[in-house]
């Protein structure tokens, strides 16, 4: 064999690898071959908001990586709502390739922006009740997603508590009128059944969190649930506190509240939520529309229990309960 005739058929077996080693690229979808700009609205900022690590995880485990093949458009509120609905603006007239909404308080503003620009939400609100969608099977317009929310979660965990303390008869319920969830109508109903007194402890701004705290102590609740939201999350050290020098226990949706302090939640785990959204993200960057996207409610809850805080309290957690916990803080 001549060395022109090997030097030819060494090069025809790297042509042919690299067709191959493209090909298969490719054919898994590891990496998109433009570059995507997506905008992200945020109630508190990319450093206060607990679930984007878990959002930029699941987009480069997507494919999807900053400064290669992708671009993060953030607005961010800092905690100040009046300030939602410019950002909002400013971020549709960037023209992102998505809009993606973190959290309830965000959605509304995101979805008043732009009737164009595809937008996937993570939220705790019902967005039918919301006017926000038309169904959460055939959503139409140009927003899609997940809600936090299933009806009988508010009442469960106000029968949790009861279990924890079969005395309960007052149970405070720290909560805001404005954000459009049923959180509060579905534990009142909960209550009723249950024989418990609700006292509703309003909250629409963040200089209403003193007087709110003080009504509770005042009104000598036995317990106290708290309704998730962005607002409620940025002050949930001062609540926390306040529960714990009043020895009041707390309820919630959300896991991160037991590790620091609280008694207990029971709701869906936000950060696996925040990663399967970023399937509808990868498909409407891929040329779905969002429209035929269903918005999805969570199918697992976990109930997860703090037994530092109950002895703190002085409360015996029923061993049945801890075993159907599925995570216990010691």
């Amino acid at each position: 064999m001549t060395p022109r005739l090997m030097r030819c058929m060494a090069l025809v077996a790297a042509l042919t690898a690299l067709s191959l080693s493209t090909t298969t690229h490719h054919a898994h979808g590891q990496a998109p071959t433009r570059t995507y700009r997506v905008g992200i609205l945020l109630y508190s900022s990319p450093t206060a908001e607990p679930s984007m690590p878990a959002l930029r995880e699941a987009l480069r485990a997507a494919g999807y990586v900053e400064g290669r093949n992708l671009v993060l458009e953030f607005r961010y509120a800092e905690g100040r709502p009046e300030r939602l609905k410019v950002l909002a603006e400013e971020l549709a007239q960037l023209r992102p390739d998505v809009i993606y909404a973190f959290g309830g308080d965000v959605v509304p503003y995101a979805k008043a922006a732009t009737q164009t620009i595809p937008i996937v939400a993570t939220m705790s609100l019902d967005p039918v009740r919301a006017g926000i969608v038309p169904s959460l099977a055939h959503p139409g317009g140009n927003l899609t997603g997940f809600t936090f929310l299933l009806s009988e979660l508010a009442g469960k965990r106000l029968e949790f508590l009861r279990e924890v303390m079969p005395r309960l008869s007052r149970v405070a319920v720290v909560w805001n009128p404005d954000h459009p969830d049923p959180d509060f109508k579905d534990t009142q109903e909960a209550a009723s059944r249950l024989g418990i007194r609700l006292l509703s402890i309003e909250v629409r701004r963040a200089d209403d969190f003193d007087g709110a705290l003080a009504m509770v102590a005042r009104d000598r609740a036995e317990a106290m649930i708290v309704v998730s939201s962005r607002q409620m999350f940025l002050r949930q050290a001062q609540i926390l506190d306040f529960a714990a020098k009043n020895k009041i226990p707390v309820a919630t949706g959300w896991g991160a509240w037991v590790r620091n302090g609280a008694l207990l939640s029971y709701g869906p785990n936000i950060d696996e939520i925040v990663r399967q959204s970023v399937s509808h993200v990868d498909k409407i960057l891929k040329g779905a529309k969002p429209a035929d996207l269903p918005i999805e409610q969570p199918t697992r809850f976990d109930l997860v229990l703090n037994l530092k805080t109950a002895r703190q309290l002085n409360l015996a957690v029923p061993p049945s309960l801890i075993a159907r916990a599925d995570r216990v803080v010691e």
